[in-house]
């Protein structure tokens, strides 16, 4: 049951962070390898969708139980494990009205974000006291406003924002053109309909936000999106995106009798709390957090999956961990795959775990991304290696 514990170990309260305490991680003595146990939380094959522009992408009328589904089943196809295996099924939506809970037991008949269908800007029943106390009230405070204030409050320029993105758009279109995202999509075919109203059907296999002529001249062309004086622009923030993603987790013991496969080993966790009008900085808390769990640190990771929501909160996040820029995204992030909230988390696990195997050889990962209204979380992943 350690692992367990180790998994739900962010639930205790000397685990919190405070907002303001330092992320400073030490050099730790760790060994070659990180003991094996019957308990280990490993993860056994993870899929996702291409991800689709929202409102006039390739999803844009694709419903996302549908999108969930495909994903889910591909999954277990794989695998060749029955549905009756599973003993759980948690998925992550943000948008989605009820919690998603329709859509996503509905999905299970037939990890996910329809940001076409649904609008960011309401946040349901609250209440009315909510005015009455700061720092919930800093919760309602748009996401690209929270990018400004980070960016203002660190210092994070707008030149250096752009210099971030465009890395992550050249990063990606030199991915997608080497075929490295083929491995981790599950091509999915649905219906589209044209400007015309023309329905038909297509098979969508490929990331449609990839921008590969981006140039640094084209972002500074842009115009602030979310203050007049402000440096978050449409070109330095994540795209809006529909789009699924599954992983399919297990204890080891259970795995092996199954005989299916370990493609990685969850060694830690965690959630903290940060300012909510200074969301973006989530991951400079939580990842040290987790790498304090796991005995490990900076340097002994090999790839950080750190969501880009914003530049602004990516380029603060890595420079205040000291993270080197080669081992960040290496295959671009957010700015150029997209962001569908719900999805994002799973996402990475993918894209990390497929990204240590091409490598070859044991490895660590981090997976961390900002959550709205003041959270980070992260998770240190161990690839067996081949």
């Amino acid at each position: 049951m350690h692992r367990l514990r180790v998994v739900s170990g962010h639930l205790s309260p000397q685990n919190r962070l405070g907002p303001y305490s330092h992320a400073q991680i030490a050099r730790s003595e760790c060994s070659a390898s990180l003991p094996v146990a019957a308990d280990d939380i490993v993860v056994v094959h993870g899929l996702r969708t291409a991800i689709g522009k929202a409102k006039r992408g390739s999803f844009k009328d694709t419903t996302p139980d549908e999108l969930l589904s495909a994903v889910m089943s591909a999954v277990l196809r794989d695998v060749g494990l029955s549905p009756d295996k599973l003993g759980d099924v948690c998925v992550g939506n943000v948008l989605q009205p009820g919690a998603g809970a329709l859509m996503v037991r509905v999905a299970q008949f037939l990890r996910v974000e329809s940001m076409s269908l649904r609008s960011v800007g309401n946040p349901g029943d609250v209440s009315s006291r909510l005015m009455d106390n700061a720092k919930a009230r800093d919760c309602l405070i748009p996401m690209g406003i929270t990018s400004e204030n980070v960016a203002e409050r660190f210092g994070i320029s707008r030149e250096k924002q752009d210099a971030f993105a465009l890395s992550s758009q050249q990063k990606a279109s030199k991915a997608q053109e080497r075929g490295v995202f083929q491995q981790e999509i599950t091509p999915l075919t649905t219906r589209f309909v044209d400007e015309d109203g023309k329905e038909r059907t297509i098979v969508v296999s490929k990331d449609d936000g990839i921008r590969p002529g981006t140039t640094v001249e084209g972002l500074a062309k842009l115009k602030p999106a979310f203050k007049p004086d402000g440096s978050t622009t449409a070109g330095n923030s994540s795209q809006v995106s529909d789009g699924a993603a599954a992983v399919l987790l297990g204890r080891r013991s259970m795995v092996e009798a199954l005989n299916l496969p370990v493609m990685g080993v969850l060694r830690a966790c965690a959630v903290v709390g940060v300012p909510p009008d200074l969301m973006g900085i989530g991951p400079a808390y939580a990842i040290p957090a987790a790498l304090r769990k796991s005995g490990l640190s900076v340097a002994d990771v090999d790839v950080f999956e750190i969501n880009e929501a914003f530049a602004s909160q990516a380029a603060y996040c890595v420079e205040k961990l000291g993270i080197p820029m080669e081992k960040v995204n290496p295959n671009g992030g957010a700015i150029a795959l997209g962001h569908p909230l719900g999805c994002t988390g799973a996402r990475q696990v993918v894209t990390l775990l497929n990204e240590l195997k091409r490598r070859g050889k044991r490895a660590y990962g981090v997976v961390s991304m900002c959550i709205g209204t003041g959270m980070g979380a992260a998770a240190v992943f161990e690839y067996p290696g081949n």
